[in-house]
Formats: structure tokens, sequence, C-alpha cells
């Protein structure tokens, strides 16, 4: 079948796995014979590029064709990397099932008509079969109604409120359950522990050990014994525990997700009744019970009758209970997600959560239907965050590669020119290829990938003593590279709670003196202190209150108590101290809850004063929305005014609310319907909670302002609060302007529009405070204005006004009221801004964004910090500047002295081989070693060891190998090396006792050594020189400050330098080093030199962020401050292909 566009395989709830194209071939048995002839004639090394190369496998395989025909699938990822991978097609054959008699080609498979697993059938003569792929744990059927394939394990989101009552409420029949049960596959989340040769084989098939492996082979039959076995153990030691911690990785995610495998749940079928199975057993749309008290989920399921309380730890990182409420059974055409709006997470309970308490409804207990199971689930899609992370796009790897194929280059040269000073001097075939084979790998050191490890592991030593665990290593030199850093604020930059600062009571609509908190008297009696005791959603477990931390800080504000009745689930009462003073009432009964959204922004409460006829509704929320639903005459005049002086200055404010429901009408309390209690309300006050700044939080965020590293905050809090946090914290300084950036969706005919307000604080604080701090201002960055949004805007912004988003995002400071998706949207934004992001956050809703960022930091011990590379065991930012820049950095600058030490070394090997070869002469076995293993080994094991410098520098380490400082300062030490080499050999030749000596290289004369009769002349001038070189280079190369400490603080590495020079001198006397280092150090690492010689060229740096930075200071109209405006086109044609496209109008 011709070329066909490729299909897309897109997982869209999932924003962290890449979106893959599909090809579809089919295997040809030629094909298939000749590549087995291949394979053996190759010796396997044609089975070994296919391995690196798995779509040349599959080319050289099979042939194109349509993807209903294929057999095998080639898919390919759209990211910058674009790998490939493949997978089997597989058949499930339906046939062995016993289907319901006089089920005729007509009859649907299962009773959902939408359901993909109907559309998915060939069915000639009733032989019912699905074509399916398997992709990064999931299961994809091929549908043939729109030729695609489509995604199984889940409920058809197209479901109305009505028909998932419908058509899921009783429970499926049996056949239908063994037909899910075939096609949707176990529900189970099942990561297994990876077997030791399988990641042995894994880490061993890397390019870089292959041509190790290469190299070893050949010296250890040029007789090269002792420095090949000294690498094969470090090798094996590196691979050792490179497995070791990919094991321990695979056992501890293994056991993290095991125990919910092997739940037992009561499942309802139409016909048989309910018996208890297990959850493996469970499909999409069977229907459970939940009535045991507590019960760890198994699946993704959406509650259908009764309410509960759950435990959402696991997902979010907060261990705040939440209430969960039946799915409204409504008539709308609308499907059921959508027409709950962003509201319907009140209805699922998600897997991996625990069901803490359940409160049946009159019909019997609670049930809820299966939505999604095993890795289509939310814990399903965690643990596969886990085991397909995105692949880590930094160039020290890919330029190590780069640089050793470079090296390559120059030992090929070195292979050619052996080849022809041996042939013409006719030697046998043997020795010419052994020996030119020699000269190849010296160029190219196998210790490179030791090297490069070493650095990391030494790194992650000195993290672990400072309470940062790492569980991916590579990403240590990253940090290095960071220059923006973003911080969640609730927990991370300030302390995790609020606290009760005070209440301002509200009366005849004035606002009436403040009570604050805490107090010696207690706070009277009246509708306020009711409001407090009861509109929470707080519940007695194990005889402790829990709860959202804010209403327990405020129930404790009123000295009550609670006591549930096992009796009346519904009802708590909350009863008083009375010693305190006497109350006119001994407690409150909570007969119904409408619980807290936040799309609704509000939460309330019916209850009854014990020993009384009326009902009684407590409202509490966000003050705006509170005072809507408020009769007016009851909102004091000055409401807004007083309201901001409070948010203004940080603080946290919530709105209660009051009215008194008639009993007679309301006889049901659990059947009012929301919008007709929660009208006419009477406004009873404010209640102020303050959320204090962890004391190292502004001092953190000065010292990585001092070092140029831009801090920005993204917080799920209100953009007032976040915009004083970042004020106090001095993320905006005293003096700038702050402008609000508000967007709005289009409605109707009015396209989208997007706004730009001076916040009014500003003007207030103007009067700049010019202390010493504030004076840490950033020639290039100073930018007198922050822009701030919250995640509504962020949305809109994104789909309709996408090219205004770098623009916006250069200097944008404040985020607020993200979600967990828009946090990881965000990071990527950045991240396509050639920034490099660190992110810091309390694990929590941070999961994604944490995974995302190049170097995500979790302040918590959930589970959740699983997901995250690095996490700190003390809570508090400080972790991010000991990590990112002094870590980091070190790391990073000690892996490039690595690097840039051993091609040296390699290269001055070279130099000295092929001048010795010229004559037909090689250095001694013992030679050998001692620069091998003596010199070099241990200046790489013990380079790294020097300590990351205790202060910030300005600026960043380079982050490319491959730049002019670095190559020119490789190019100037070969010129060195060469002049100073080629003038010992040319030299000594001249010398009065000079003789020519004719040991032919190759035979057994490569094991005589030094300690016999000399060797030759050249050799030994050659030899020393040479070592001396190397000793040099290693001192010249680890340089301290400014991002690691001075050389003789690492005292095994100086010492071992000195004896290593001292043995030399005393095997050969001379003084050279003294001059040598100077010129090096004067010349190359002069980081003011370099500024002079970029301005003098005119040079800029080339990031995305730098040229719209550059581009925006020209411009004398941004940014726009209290203008309005709005997108051109209708929506869908502007939504631009997420690469920047910017004319030269703007």
């Amino acid at each position: 079948g011709g070329c066909q566009p490729p299909v897309k395989l897109v997982n869209k709830e999932c924003f962290l796995f890449a979106v893959q194209e599909l090809f579809g071939y089919k295997t040809q048995g030629w094909r298939r014979a000749l590549c087995i002839v291949g394979y053996v004639l190759s010796c396997g090394a044609l089975l070994l590029l296919f391995y690196w190369k798995p779509e040349w496998d599959v080319w050289a395989n099979c042939i194109h064709c349509s993807l209903e025909e294929a057999d095998v699938v080639l898919l390919r990822t759209t990211d910058e990397f674009q790998r490939y991978t493949w997978k089997k097609v597989t058949w499930i054959d339906l046939s062995t099932l016993a289907l319901p008699v006089g089920s005729n080609t007509q009859h649907p498979l299962v009773a959902d008509t939408d359901s993909v697993i109907n559309r998915a059938v060939m069915k000639p003569q009733l032989m019912v079969s699905h074509l399916c792929i398997q992709v990064q744990k999931i299961r994809y059927i091929w549908d043939f109604s729109v030729k695609e394939f489509k995604k199984v394990g889940s409920l058809e989101d197209s479901n109305t409120c009505h028909s998932i009552h419908h058509k899921f409420g009783a429970g499926l029949t049996r056949e239908e359950q063994k037909i899910r049960q075939v096609v949707c596959g176990p529900n189970a989340i099942e990561v297994e522990i990876r077997p030791i040769w399988k990641l042995l084989f894994k880490e061993i098939l890397n390019p870089f050990y292959v041509f190790q492996a290469f190299t070893l082979t050949l010296w250890l039959s040029q007789g090269y014994i002792e420095y090949s076995v000294a690498i094969i153990i470090l090798t094996v030691i590196s691979i050792g525990l490179t497995v070791y911690d990919l094991r321990q990785q695979s056992t501890k995610l293994h056991d993290l997700v095991e125990e919910h495998n092997k739940v037992q749940v009561t499942v309802c079928m139409k016909s048989d009744g309910c018996k208890e199975t297990k959850s493996c057993y469970l499909v999409p749309g069977d229907m459970f019970l939940l009535d045991r008290k507590k019960l760890a989920l198994p699946c993704d399921a959406v509650l259908i009758d009764g309410s509960c309380i759950v435990n959402e730890g696991m997902l979010t990182g907060e261990s705040i209970p939440v209430t969960k409420t039946p799915l409204p059974l409504t008539e709308s055409p609308m499907p059921w997600k959508i027409h709950n709006m962003e509201d319907y997470r009140r209805h699922v309970l998600f897997c991996g959560t625990e069901v803490i308490q359940t409160k049946p409804s009159g019909k019997g207990p609670v049930r809820a239907v299966v939505l999604q199971t095993g890795f289509n689930t939310a814990k399903g899609d965690l643990v596969r965050s886990i085991l397909y992370p995105k692949p880590v796009n930094f160039k020290l790897y890919r330029d190590a590669f780069k640089f050793i194929i470079g090296l390559s280059v120059i030992g090929v040269f070195g292979l050619i020119y052996t080849v022809c000073v041996f042939v013409s001097h006719k030697k046998p075939a043997a020795d010419v290829v052994a020996m030119a084979l020699l000269l190849l790998t010296v160029a190219v050191p196998p210790a490179i990938p030791t090297a490069l490890t070493t650095g990391t592991v030494y790194a992650q030593r000195r993290l672990k003593k400072k309470k940062i665990f790492c569980i991916s290593p590579q990403r240590i030199n990253i940090c290095g590279q960071i220059n923006l850093v973003c911080f969640d604020k609730t927990g991370t930059l300030t302390e995790d709670g609020l606290d009760l600062w005070g209440v301002i009571p509200s009366e005849g609509s004035r606002f009436q003196k403040v009570h604050k908190f805490p107090s010696s008297t207690p706070l009277p009696w009246g509708p306020l202190c009711g409001a407090m005791a009861s509109c929470h959603s707080l519940v007695v477990l194990d005889k402790k209150i829990q709860g959202d931390p804010l209403d327990l800080k405020m129930f404790e504000g009123t000295h009550w108590v609670i006591d549930s009745h096992p009796l009346h689930t519904l009802t708590q009462i909350t009863s008083h101290f009375p010693h305190l003073f006497q109350a006119p009432t001994e407690g409150i009964a909570i007969l119904h809850q409408f619980p807290f959204s936040s799309a609704l922004q509000r939460m309330s409460v019916v209850s009854q004063k014990i020993g009384e006829e009326q009902y009684d509704l407590y409202m509490k929320g966000a003050p705006e929305t509170v005072s809507s639903f408020c009769r007016q005459d009851t909102v004091p005049a000055n409401f807004l005014k007083e309201l901001k002086t409070y948010t203004s200055q940080g603080f946290r404010v919530i709105a209660l609310a009051h009215k008194v429901l008639n009993p007679g009408k309301d006889v049901d309390v659990s059947n009012l319907e929301r919008e007709d209690a929660e009208s006419e309300l009477e406004f009873l006050g404010l209640l102020v909670m303050e959320n204090r700044l962890k004391q190292e939080t502004k001092p953190v965020l000065q010292q990585l302002a001092a070092a140029r590293i831009r801090s920005v905050m993204v917080t799920g809090d209100n953009l007032q609060t976040a915009v004083m946090v970042a004020r106090t914290t001095g993320m905006i300084h005293t003096g700038s302007k702050v402008i609000l950036v508000e967007a709005n969706e289009p409605e109707g005919s009015t396209p989208a529009s997007i706004a730009w307000r001076l916040a009014e604080d500003c003007e207030a604080n103007t009067e700049v405070h010019t202390n010493t701090e504030e004076k840490i201002t950033l020639e290039e960055e100073t930018c007198n204005y922050h822009f701030a949004m919250n995640g509504k805007s962020y949305q809109v912004i994104i789909k309709h006004f996408y090219s205004l988003l770098p623009k916006i995002l250069v200097n944008a400071t404040v985020f607020a009221r993200m979600s967990p998706a828009q946090k990881s949207s965000l990071v990527e934004e950045f991240q396509k801004l050639d920034y490099y992001v660190g992110m810091c956050g309390d694990g929590a809703n941070d999961c994604g964004a944490l995974k995302m960022a190049h170097a995500g930091i979790s302040l918590s011990e959930q589970e959740a910090s699983v997901a995250s590379p690095f996490t700190s065991q003390i809570p508090s930012i400080q972790c991010v500047p000991e990590l990112i820049s002094r870590e980091g950095r070190a790391a990073l600058v000690a892996s490039f002295a690595v690097v840039k030490y051993l091609t040296l070394y390699g290269l001055i090997q070279f130099v000295g081989t092929a001048l010795l070869f010229w004559q037909l002469q090689i250095f001694g076995n013992q030679q050998y070693l001692i620069q091998d293993a003596v010199i070099t080994l241990l200046v790489c094991l013990t380079m790294s060891l020097t300590q990351a410098y205790p202060k910030l520098a300005p600026y960043r380490p380079p982050g490319q190998l491959i730049s002019p400082p670095l190559l020119l300062s490789i190019i100037l030490n070969v010129c060195f090396t060469i002049i100073m080499q080629t003038c010992g050999f040319l030299m000594v030749k001249k010398q009065p006792w000079y003789t020519m000596s004719h040991s032919s290289p190759g035979g057994n004369s490569t094991s005589s050594s030094t300690q016999s009769n000399v060797l030759s002349y050249e050799d030994t001038t050659l030899w020393p020189l040479s070592s001396i070189n190397c000793i040099i280079v290693a001192f010249v190369f680890s340089k301290g400050k400014p991002f690691r400490k001075p050389i003789y603080t690492n005292y095994v590495f100086s010492v071992l330098l000195a004896l290593q020079l001292a043995v030399c001198l005393f095997l050969f006397f001379t003084d050279i080093d003294a001059v040598y280092s100077g010129m090096q150090d004067i010349i190359l690492q002069n980081k003011h030199l370099w500024l002079l010689i970029k301005a003098w060229f005119g040079y800029q740096p080339n990031s995305q962020y730098r040229k719209w930075q550059r581009m925006l200071q020209r411009d004398p109209n941004w940014p726009p401050v209290n203008t309005e405006d709005f997108a051109a086109k209708s929506t869908d044609e502007i939504y631009i292909n997420p690469t920047y496209e910017h004319s030269d109008k703007d």
C-alpha cells in the first residue's frame, strides 16, 4: 500500500508523554532470511546496529503497508529527539468466548453502543477479533469505523450523566464482563522488577562500552595487560553500581504499586447479584459497592449513589480528606464531564487514594461505576510518568559523543599514517594492522564514560550529606546550567498551614471591631461563632479531628469539640466546652453539606441547633462570591475597601454568611437544591488567616538574584496574596511596577480579549527604600515591571494570544491559581525559550512540573517524591542554591575538566607514539602503564573531589563542550604538546652521544621496559616530557574559583599531583611547568578577557529569551499598560502552531 501519512497516537489526558506517530509495516519472508544471514556473517555486529537503530531493523525486515494490514507498527516520537520504537500487532480472539445465543452479526458485542469494542470488531463468519498494540503499558485497539487505534481500558467520555446511571447503574451481564476482560486486560498496575541480566545487557550494549571492549581486546592481544585489567575492574564497578541503582528503583516502584493489585471488592452483576472478587478482574463499566469502611481504591470510579470521604494524599501530596458526592441524575445531553465542568473530579474516586469513610444514602450501600482500569487510571499515569520519563535534552552527553567521534577522526588519520610508514618499511601485514589499530585506540581514551560518571557520583555523595536525595544522577550536571527557578508558594516559600489572625464581625451592614486570635476572651456566641463551628468538612477519625488545615484552624478558634455519632452517619454533633461560658445551645447537628469546590469557590452546610425546630444554612468561601449571595443591605458599604486592606498585606480572607431555612417546606434536607438554599443570605463577617513566610525564603531568593538566577512564583493561591508574597520576599523589587494581565475567552460575538492593568498598590510603594540588598539589580535584566496573571488568563493566552506569550514570559514573575497541568505547561513554555528551568514544590500538585523541569526538587516525603529527580529532606528552599548552583555547577565544571583532561592526555600520547612510529619504535608497556594508571587514572578519580565554592557566581559555567573557549584551550595545549615533543625528538638527535637504535615494534619487543637497556634515546626523551605534560594539564584544568573551591582544598588530588611530579622530575630533570601553567590560565580561563573579545566581535547570546529581551528593550510600546487588545481572528484559526511566529512589525 503506497506511502501513507502517519497516524498520530495521542494520549490527551497526560501531557507528560510525547505524542507518537505510527507507521504500518508487514514482515517479508525473504527479507527476514537475508537479515539472518547478515547477522551470522557479521558475527552479530548487524544485530547490535539494529538494537541501536530499531527503525533500520523494521526497514530491513518489512515493507510499508497500511496500518490495517500491518503486523509491525513503527512508532516515532514528535519531540526534538524523534526516537523510534517498534511494536508487534497482536490479535485478540473472541471466538473462543461463548457469545450469547442468537447474537447475529447485527447484534452489538457489548450493550454500550458507543463503545470502541463494538467498532473494533472484524466479523467474517462470526470470527470476532481485534487488532491490538500496547504502547507504554496502554492497550490500543483498531477502530474500523474511523481507521485509527483507540485506547481501551476506560469508559467512553461521550456518556451523559443519565446514560452512566442507566447503562451501568445495575451492573454488567456476565457475558459482557467476559468480553471486556479479554479486550481490556486485567485491572492491575504491574511493574515487573527488571531482571538483572536485562539491565546488564542494556548497560553493556551502550556504544561507549562497546568501543571500550574493542580497545581493551586489542590491548590485551598486544600483551598490555595491567592497565587493561585496571580499566576492566573500574568499568565493572561502574556498571555494577548503575545496575544496582536501577534495580533498587525498580524494586521500590514495584513495592509501591503492588499492594493495590490485591484488593477484594464486591461487584454487582445484572442477573447474578453481588459477590466478592479480586480487584484485578474489574472492567470498565462494572458496578461495585463501597461497603467497608476503609478501602484502597483499585481503579478510577465514578460515584453514583451515596457519598464518601477520601484521602487523596497519594496523588496530591496533601493528606486532606476530600468529600465526594454522587453523579447527579440529570437528562442533560452533554457528556458527563462537560456537564459538571471542572467539578467532575468531585464525583470521581481516583485509583490509589483511600476511602476513609462512607455515607450511604437511604437506598442501600454506596455504589460506584468503574471508569478506568490498570494503567489508564490516575495512579497508572503517575507510575507511567516514572517508568517513561521525558528524555533530558542535555548537550553534555551529546557533546561528549561528538568529542569521541572527533578524536576517532584524528585516530583514523593516525591509522593511515601508521600504515604508510610501516608499509614503506615493508613490515609484515599482521604488525601493520596491530600497530595501526593501536594508534587509533591511543587517541580515544577508553576511560571517558567512567570519568564522566565519577564527577556525578561524588556530587551525589555530597548532596546526600546535605540531606538531598537524587534518583537520576545525570541530572546533577544539568543543575549547573539552571537560570530560572519556579517556586510553589504554599509550603515552599511560606509555612504550610495558615494561622487564624482574626475575625471582623459585621452587624447592621457595618464592620465591627476586629477580634484577634489567640485572645484571652473567647468569641461570643452568635451566628458568626455558629458558622465557624459548623461550616467545615472536618471528620473525626481514630479520635482525631482531620480535614482541611484551614477548616481546622477556624474550628479550633471556637474551642468547640466534635462528636461523631456512630448511629447517624450524617450527623456530627458539635458541642461546647461548658466551663468557658454559657452558650444558649448544647450543640449543633450538621444535617447536610454542599461541599467546597474550587470552581464555585464556596461551601455550605445545613445544620440544626439541638432541641430547636429551625434549620440554619451557613456558607463560607471567597469574599466576592459569598457577598454576591447575600442580601445587599447586609453587606457593609466599605466591603471591597476593607477586603483590599487585608489581601494587599498578604492575608487570606474568607467570608461567612448565614440564613434561617423554613422547616415547613424543606422537610427532606438531603433533597435540597443548592441554588434555592444558597440565596438571600445575611452577611456575617470576614475571617482573616495569615500565611507566614519561612525564614530562609528571603535570603535564598536574594542569593539567587545575586547569582542572576530568575525566580518565578507558580501557585494555586489567589493573585493578590501571591503578588504580595512576591513583594515581601523581594522577587519583585520595591519600586517595580506590577502589571496584571487579564485575558478572557471569547463570548458570543466578542473575540477573546487581553487587558493590561497596573496593580494599584504600585503607586503607594514608589518611594524607594535604598537599602543594601536592593542594590543587587541586574545590569542586563533591569526591567522595572513584572507581569502577574492567573491560570485562567494563562490558558486563554496560550489558546488565543500565543504570539504574545514569549514577550510576557520574559518578564512574568507571578502565576496564581494554576492547575497541575498548567504548571507543567508553563515549565515547558519556559524551556522553549531556552531557559534551563528548576522547579521547587512540595511534591503535591507539582508532580507533573517537577518531572518536566530540568531539575525538579520535591520538599515532601510523600510518595509523590518518587516522581521528582531530587528530594530534599529539609523542607525549605535552602536546597535550591545548594543543589543547583553549588553542587550542580561544581559537578558540571568537574565533568568538563575531566573530559578536557582525557582528550589532551589521549592526544599527548598520540603525538608521542606517532613520533616514535616514525622510527618504528614504541613506548614500553611499563611506560604506558605509568602514564595510564599511575597518572591519568588517579587524576580522573580524584580531580572531581574538589568541593563546590560556597558563594554563587553571577554567571553560569559554559554549558557546551564544543564552545570557543574550551576548544581553544585544547587546541593551544595540543600545539604546545606538538612543539615541545617535536623539539625534544629533534634535539636529542643533535646530541653528540646520540646513536640510532633499531628495535622494531611488534612481536615481543614491546614488553622490554624502561628498566632494561635504553630502548632508544627518543623514547626516553619523549616519555618524561609527555608525562610531565599530563601532570601540568591536570593542574591547569582543575581550576577552582568561581564554581569550585581552590585546588589546594582537594588534598588527595594536590598531594597526588605533587608526588607524580616529583617522581617524573626525578626520572627526568626539567623545569618548564611554571611558565606553562601561567600562560594557560591567563589566556583561557579569563572571564573578563572573553567578555572583551565578545564585545569586540559584537557577539550576542542566541538563547530565545535573550533575543526577546533585546527586542523588547528596543520596543517603545512595551509593556502595554491600562489597555485592552482583542484576538484578531476566530479562535480555531489562531491556535498557532507552537513555534514562535513574530513578524517584523512587532
